[in-house]
C-alpha cells in the first residue's frame, strides 16, 4: 500500500519546487539585467540577511552552538559549492535559452540522482520510481522535439551547453541534499548556503557584481525571498522522504517553468508541450506510488 507518511513531504517538495522555478523566472530576468554571476551573487547576499536572524532566533530557542559540527559544516560547504556553479551556469544558459526548454534540459539530473541515491545513500530503487521517471523523461523528450529543431545560434548552443553541465551538479545536489537533510534544520540549511555561496563569489564581486539600482535590488530581493522559502521547505521534506519518492516530482518544475517563461518573458507553451506535461504529470503520479519499507536510518531496508 501506498505510504502515507509520503503525502505531507510530497506536498512540501511541490511547493517548494514551485517557489524555485518562479525563482527561476526572477532569476532570469535578473540575469538579463546584470549578469549571472552579480545576480546570484547579489541573490545570496540578501539571502543572508533574511536567514541571519532566523538563525540567530532559533540558536537562542533551542539552546545550540552557533556553528554546526565539523562533518555537518563540511557538508553545508560541499553542498552550497554544487549549488554555487551549478545555479550560475543555469541561469548563464537560460539568458541564451528560454526558460521551459532550459528546464526540459535539466531533467536528466533526477534519473542520475535516482542511481546516486542507490550509490551513495544506500535506498534501493524501487521500479516504479524508474519506470515513472522514464515516463517523465519521455514527456521531456516529446516537448524537446519540437523545440530544439532548426538552427540554433552559437549562443544558444552554448546556453544549452552549460545547462547539461548544470544538470550535472544537480544530480550530485540533489544526493547531498538527502544525507545534509537529516542532519541539519531548514533554518540551517538556508542559512549556511546563502553565506557558503557568498563567500564562494565574494573575490569575483569586486569586478563582476557592480552594486544593483533600486531596481534591480527590488527583484534581487524577490529571487532571494523564492530561494529561501524554497530552500526551507525541501529541505523539511528531505529530512522525512526518500530521495527516490521526492526526486521525480522534480518534473513538475517544467509547468511552473513554462507558465513563468509564458508570463514575463512571452514564450509561447505548445500543444506538443501540453502533451509533455501530461506525460511528466502522470510519471510523476507513477513514481510517488512506491512501496517502501523504513529501516531504523529512514531508509529502504535492503531486499
Amino acid at each position: 500500500m501506498r505510504s502515507r507518511s509520503h503525502l505531507i513531504p510530497i506536498c512540501v517538495t511541490l511547493t517548494g519546487l514551485a517557489s524555485f522555478s518562479v525563482m527561476d523566472g526572477v532569476m532570469k530576468a535578473a540575469s538579463i539585467a546584470v549578469g549571472a554571476y552579480a545576480a546570484l551573487f547579489w541573490r545570496n547576499v540578501f539571502g543572508c540577511m533574511l536567514m541571519a536572524p532566523v538563525w540567530v532566533t532559533m540558536r537562542r530557542r533551542n539552546g545550540g552552538g552557533w556553528l554546526p559540527r565539523v562533518h555537518v559544516l563540511r557538508l553545508h560547504a560541499l553542498r552550497s559549492a554544487l549549488a554555487g556553479v551549478m545555479a550560475m551556469l543555469f541561469f548563464w544558459g537560460t539568458v541564451r535559452t528560454p526558460l521551459a526548454e532550459a528546464m526540459a534540459l535539466s531533467f536528466i539530473a533526477p534519473l542520475i540522482a535516482l542511481f546516486l541515491a542507490a550509490v551513495f545513500l544506500g535506498e534501493r530503487i524501487d521500479r516504479r520510481a524508474l519506470a515513472g521517471s522514464i515516463l517523465a523523461l519521455a514527456g521531456v523528450v516529446v516537448i524537446a522535439a519540437g523545440k530544439f529543431g532548426g538552427h540554433y545560434a552559437p549562443a544558444a548552443v552554448h546556453g544549452m551547453i552549460a545547462i547539461l553541465i548544470s544538470a550535472v551538479l544537480y544530480a550530485a545536489n540533489l544526493v547531498v541534499q538527502r544525507r545534509q537533510a537529516q542532519l541539519a534544520g531548514p533554518d540551517e540549511i538556508a542559512f549556511f548556503q546563502n553565506l557558503f555561496i557568498c563567500v564562494l563569489f565574494a573575490p569575483g564581486a569586486w569586478w563582476l557584481a557592480s552594486l544593483p539600482d533600486r531596481g534591480q535590488a527590488a527583484l534581487l530581493g524577490v529571487g532571494a525571498v523564492l530561494a529561501v522559502v524554497s530552500l526551507m521547505l525541501i529541505g523539511w521534506a528531505y529530512a522525512r522522504a526518500e530521495a527516490q519518492v521526492l526526486v521525480p516530482l522534480e518534473y513538475t518544475a517544467f509547468i511552473w517553468a513554462a507558465l513563468v517563461g509564458w508570463w514575463l518573458f512571452g514564450e509561447a507553451v505548445s500543444v506538443r508541450t501540453l502533451a509533455g506535461v501530461a506525460l511528466i504529470v502522470a510519471g510523476c503520479l507513477m513514481a510517488i506510488a512506491t512501496r517502501t519499507v523504513p529501516g531504523d536510518n529512514g531508509l529502504p531496508t535492503p531486499a
